[in-house]
């Protein structure tokens, strides 16, 4: 166990997946053993047939068109649906060999990752007449970058000939002062597209999603920690507070807004598209810069979306204002989510929800953007799979929680179906018609970023041994740092609602370990030396809240409910 004054995150789970990494072999089955190693190489293959056809047929290009073997510049077309304002002088930025730098370093090349750090450094430059999607630009490069920064100035020192300059932190502050002027708004919620080289176009549009304007936080506010330079941390920052400050009364929130205006366009919201990345930020930036004010909103919103879109292991659409559901239908996005509530604990809701998507996955061979549920049918126009690693990702969250060998051969389901159905000779394609298996010349950039990556990850997790990261919704790893976390914890008091930062408590102490047991100031009395908040309370048996079953867990003060151990080793409330 680390020094009690450690700030790494060692109580959440996927950020800490050391945790469940055991180097041993003895205690798991040989045929286990096996085919993670026969399924790690199987992926490897997928990886490296997708990237070097990349290399081959469409860098230095944004991505790959696997049938003609040829490429797209799709950067300033992601998210832009009408294909409005698409530049005329953009040849390209690499996207794909940004997205693959991570899966490098975690598939051990380190050849490979030195030679394409030293390539974009010399030859990458944002200064282009390009108008880009702020999300998905900020994700995929930002965030591309940042992590691979990260990842090169690790101490297993990832480049074998030359000396790493920050060459990668450079591109990514250049790429974050681009972006800033999309903040510049009366709400401070950011336009949803920028121009890289003139900044916001002229008559640009007001509207945006949930996403766009709540998932930033983890790529500015590392740029921010890594530069010293607070206005990307801030930006984001003061744009997150502002949506949340939009909330309706049932703490929902709809899935498009007016930047300007500050006003709702679309009440109707869920788990997937335009909201999906909200919910996974608020929890991540918790685990990542230790604030009890994304765990605040996190809990909040993580209880709403039960209450009102949960059906069973389904989660549907409902109003924001009324909690009415609206739109009873499954999005291939929405399989995040168990990976999400593996983080939180509650494993036996992450599990149903995940055994219902495998299920519409073996239904069909792939996962559709798009079931009714209603109807038990297919979406009549959205009957299309781009590659997305949503079920993987859940997958590995899961098996990594569990060590159920049942996720293992979920797993092996999907790289059969993604080689039985996807693999051309040039790469691989998206699915145009699930029905058909129809193929659609698309090789998306998050194949290699995420896809790939969780599978991989899945039957191979040495990377993780002895290291913190979380995921950003990227599928880029970020570690987990004690100086990026705020050096007093915070107490959080029901009693009045508010929180103190207890001057008293030096050493430093992750925010979640405060959360697991607030120390409330009403003492009426005490067991075995330690307070007794309420007539129902029964403390845990450590004071230090750790614990190795249920047992050990005594019964929340304020909920009046049983605590329960999570898979980290801490008592909590993680059955929201």
């Amino acid at each position: 166990m680390p020094p009690r004054n450690s700030l790494t995150w060692v109580i959440l789970y996927i950020a800490i997946l050391s945790t469940f990494f055991n180097p041993s072999l003895s205690d798991q089955d040989s045929r286990l053993v096996a085919k993670k190693k026969r399924m790690e190489e199987k992926v490897r293959n997928m990886f490296y047939h997708a990237y070097d056809n990349y290399m081959t047929h469409a860098f230095p290009h944004d991505e790959l068109k696997p049938l003609t073997k040829t490429y797209t510049d799709s950067l300033s077309q992601l998210g832009n649906l009408k294909l409005d304002h698409l530049p005329q002088d953009y040849n390209g930025s690499a996207l794909t060999l940004i997205e693959s730098l991570s899966s490098l370093v975690i598939m051990g090349n380190k050849s490979e990752f030195e030679r394409a750090v030293l390539w974009l450094s010399e030859n990458l430059k944002f200064d282009v007449d390009a108008r880009v999607n702020l999300f998905e630009c900020n994700i995929r490069v930002l965030g591309g970058l940042v992590s691979a920064h990260l990842l090169a100035t690790d101490s297993t020192k990832w480049f074998i000939h030359r000396s790493y300059n920050n060459q990668l932190l450079t591109l990514a502050e250049d790429l974050g002062k681009r972006f800033l002027p999309a903040f510049s708004t009366p709400t401070g919620l950011p336009y949803a597209w920028i121009n890289l080289k003139y900044g916001v176009m002229e008559n640009e549009t007001t509207e945006t999603s949930t996403s766009g304007c709540g998932s930033l936080i983890l790529e500015m506010g590392a740029l921010s920690k890594l530069t010293g330079d607070l206005r990307y941390e801030l930006a984001a920052l003061r744009a997150l507070r502002k949506l949340w400050s939009m909330r309706s009364s049932l703490n929902l929130l709809g899935t498009t807004l007016d930047v300007e205006t500050g006003e709702w366009i679309e009440f109707s919201s869920g788990i997937g598209a335009g909201v999906d990345s909200f919910y996974e930020y608020l929890l991540k930036a918790h685990i990542l810069f230790g604030k009890e004010e994304f765990w605040r909103m996190f809990r909040s919103a993580y209880v709403a979306v039960q209450k009102y879109f949960r059906h069973g292991p389904w989660y549907h659409e409902a109003d924001m204002r009324t909690g009415k559901a609206t739109y009873w239908q499954l999005t291939s996005l929405q399989a995040f989510w168990p990976g999400v509530q593996v983080l939180v604990g509650d494993i036996a809701a992450a599990n149903s929800s995940h055994r219902e998507f495998f299920h519409v996955w073996k239904t069909f061979g792939v996962l559709p953007e798009r079931y009714l549920l209603d109807h038990q049918m297919l979406h009549p126009t959205e009957k299309y799979y781009p590659l997305r690693p949503e079920l993987a990702e859940s997958t590995f969250y899961l098996y990594q929680a569990t060590k159920d060998p049942w996720y293992i051969e979920v797993g092996e389901s999907i790289v059969n179906s993604l080689n039985l159905y996807t693999k051309v000779e040039g790469g691989f394609a998206s699915i145009r018609d699930v029905t058909t298996m129809q193929l659609e010349d698309h090789q998306h950039s998050f194949f290699l970023a995420e896809t790939c990556k969780y599978l991989y990850l899945l039957f191979d997790d040495s990377f993780l041994a002895d290291r913190n990261y979380i995921f950003t919704t990227e599928g880029h790893p970020l570690p987990v740092l004690s100086a990026w976390h705020e050096r007093l914890p915070e107490t959080y008091i029901p009693a009045n609602w508010t929180f103190v930062k207890s001057e008293e408590q030096v050493s430093q102490v992750s925010a979640m370990s405060s959360q697991v047991c607030p120390a409330m100031s009403l003492n009426s009395g005490r067991i075995g030396g330690q307070v007794i908040e309420s007539a129902c309370h029964i403390p845990d048996v450590r004071t230090d809240h750790r614990c190795s079953s249920d047992k050990e867990c005594g019964v929340d003060s304020t909920a009046c409910r049983q605590r329960s151990c999570s898979i980290a080793g801490y008592c909590g409330l993680w059955f929201l």
